[in-house]
């Protein structure tokens, strides 16, 4: 009898490959940035989905898992997966603890006067710039309480904020004192003084932040988005920035990545941007091997349906 194929589509360590061998070792595990299609139409279990090779994928008659290797899946052709009964997972979780770290890199950044003060020492200017900002006991509002908000709230804690949630369900949740759904983001905005967003994207997250609620916000508000770029309608962000509707904004996400060179967003001085890199960490492998795909294989080989992030197609992540 054939042995039943997995295809791990990229450049993984031994170490890792030696553990997903041991949970599967009846089967032909195959590892590589370059495998060959014949591998790839074979393979019963995908981890990480390329889009250079999609439709081979999709033409796959053998197909039945995917583990993605990022935590957003809407890059993926997630109707086609639907449509073929491919059940797919994602890496939500394995960003909690760098997005986390660079979400408050930004709002100490702004409040310290940290951006204000690495552009002064390029310029060996010693000046004071008003400093006068603090973070404890302000109000930040978590838009997306998944496993990244969660992890900003509780960090929020310990700064004594007040910590506002906004999640679909409206569910409460740990380290968040009130919880809101998406629709009541007009009582959200006007009360924070910081408003990070970790939502995915889907139809209903879609431009769900613009100038209306730019003008909601206090005028001393700091925005973050690490979520995903087109949450936000970019040409009202830009506006609001100029208008001084708002104070300033982290981004690490934009409409069109990566960030145009004729972008405003490059040159102002109450913007502090990275380039898609908040998740980046050291222990990312690890964590998607080791936390996710493992324990997902176990299930998969006992016949059970993948359980850890797994996409409901319905809900849209």
């Amino acid at each position: 009898m054939a042995k039943r194929i997995m295809a791990i589509h990229l450049n993984l360590e031994d170490k890792y490959v030696e553990e997903i061998q041991k949970a599967a070792p009846d089967w032909d595990i195959h590892t590589g940035k370059e495998l060959t299609d014949d591998i790839l139409k074979k393979a019963e279990i995908l981890l990480h989905w390329r889009k250079d090779k999609e439709s081979i994928y999709l033409n796959s008659n053998q197909l039945k898992w995917v583990q993605s290797w990022s935590a957003g899946v809407d890059s993926l052709n997630l109707n086609k997966i639907a449509e073929k009964g491919i059940q797919l997972t994602s890496a939500n979780g394995v960003h909690s603890y760098p997005i986390s770290e660079t979400i408050f890199a930004y709002i100490l950044g702004f409040t310290r006067l940290i951006h204000t003060y690495v552009r002064q020492q390029q310029e060996k200017v010693w000046h004071h710039a008003k400093l006068r900002g603090e973070v404890h006991n302000k109000t930040i509002a978590v838009l997306g309480v998944g496993k990244i908000g969660q992890e900003t709230a509780k960090i929020a804690k310990a700064f004594g904020m007040r910590v506002l949630g906004v999640r679909h369900s409206g569910k409460a949740a740990e380290f968040v004192d009130e919880m809101y759904q998406p629709h009541q983001l007009d009582k959200v905005l006007p009360q924070s003084d910081y408003v990070v967003v970790t939502l995915p994207l889907t139809e209903d997250t879609h431009h769900l932040i613009g100038e209306e609620q730019f003008k909601q916000m206090k005028k001393d508000a700091f925005f973050v988005n690490i979520g995903r770029g087109p949450i936000v309608d970019e040409k009202a962000l830009i506006a609001a920035l100029e208008n001084n509707e708002i104070a300033g904004a982290g981004l690490d996400v934009f409409e069109n990545e990566p960030l145009d060179n004729s972008s405003p967003l490059w040159e102002m001085e109450n913007v502090i941007l990275t380039p898609h890199t908040a998740g980046a960490t050291e222990f990312y492998n690890q964590r998607v091997i080791e936390d996710i795909f493992i324990p997902n294989l176990k299930s998969y080989l006992n016949g059970e349906a993948p359980s850890i992030n797994l996409y409901r197609h319905e809900r849209g992540y």
